[in-house]
């Protein structure tokens, strides 16, 4: 059920939440769904919805530092530092987890990811909920992520209690996920908070980690690893400049040529192409920089074909 996120719906939302039900909201990034990070069964219809592996982990959010440092075990120097600059905002620290995180939502591991959202929605709902909400993307999991409480609906239909519509995502894409956890700090899933960003304000060396491949079946310290990923129906291709386009009904997207618009637009025109019934989607591959890291990655999982 889709309702406008007034705050009644977002009172009740939250009532849902502590009653163990699964809610969609709006962030930034994505449209989430939600549960009560710290109820078990809650978690785990998440992972029902969803058709998700419990190899990976789902992010949690939270309202402040506050909040983060609850869900936390420990809290360096570092992760204040990224909280104060980029919190509310697209970028996820992954710690060391407290023990109150049932281990179904970090795959396992002692490790869990965490984020202030910058939407006035989804912080109203954690909030007034009272509790950290652990919240992966909208959708069947490897399916295209949705960026509108539509794309939920037609996604997930009625098999979550409620959908807080507050229109479309402003970012696009899911957010910067970086690990705290090793000699250096590294970027586990690249967003559009770039590693050059991070450098530049730390002033330390990080690593990358996302180029590598995971292991099916693996327990993951972050989501979005999986080969094949936030993908339409449709065959899905990343042209190289001059390359022959594929045979058969379809279309080349046009997108914005500047980095924040096309990463807001990439998913909705892909659901609407999906809609189309044709017989391949492609765009054309942008820059290859640091910048254009988070959306090169998610072409090139999109594009992966299933096994």
């Amino acid at each position: 059920m889709i309702v406008q996120a007034t705050d009644e719906a977002v009172c009740r939302a939250a009532t849902l939440l502590r009653q163990g039900g699964l809610v969609s909201f709006p962030t930034e990034t994505v449209y989430g769904l939600g549960a009560n990070a710290l109820d078990t069964e809650a978690v785990k219809r998440i992972y029902g919805v969803k058709q998700r592996p419990f190899a990976s982990p789902l992010i949690v959010h939270v309202s402040d530092i506050d909040m983060a440092r609850s869900v936390t075990a420990e809290w360096p120097p570092l992760a204040q530092k990224l909280a104060k600059r980029f919190w509310p905002g697209p970028l996820t620290i992954v710690l060391k987890k407290a023990a109150i995180v049932p281990e179904l939502v970090t795959a396992g591991l002692d490790s869990v990811g965490v984020r202030v959202p910058a939407n006035a929605v989804a912080l109203a709902l954690i909030r007034k909920s009272g509790v950290p909400i652990a919240a992966p993307s909208a959708n069947r999991f490897s399916e295209l992520s949705p960026t509108t409480a539509e794309h939920v609906r037609t996604g997930l239909g009625d098999r979550i209690e409620m959908i807080l519509d507050d229109g479309p995502a402003t970012v696009g894409i899911e957010s910067t996920v970086v690990s705290l956890r090793r000699d250096h700090p590294t970027i586990l899933r690249p967003g559009m908070i770039s590693l050059s960003e991070l450098e530049a304000f730390t002033h330390v060396r990080w690593e990358r980690e996302f180029d590598l491949p995971t292991v099916e079946g693996e327990a993951a310290e972050s989501p979005g690893r999986h080969p094949h990923h936030y993908a339409p129906r449709t065959p899905f291709y990343v042209l190289e400049p001059g390359a022959a386009k594929p045979v058969g009904r379809g279309r080349v997207l046009t997108l914005p040529t500047n980095r924040e618009a096309y990463a807001a637009s990439l998913y909705s025109e892909l659901h609407k192409a999906d809609a189309e019934d044709l017989d391949w989607i492609a765009v054309e591959k942008p820059p290859e920089t640091p910048e254009w890291a988070g959306i090169l990655d998610r072409l090139r999982r999109a594009s992966v074909r299933k096994r």
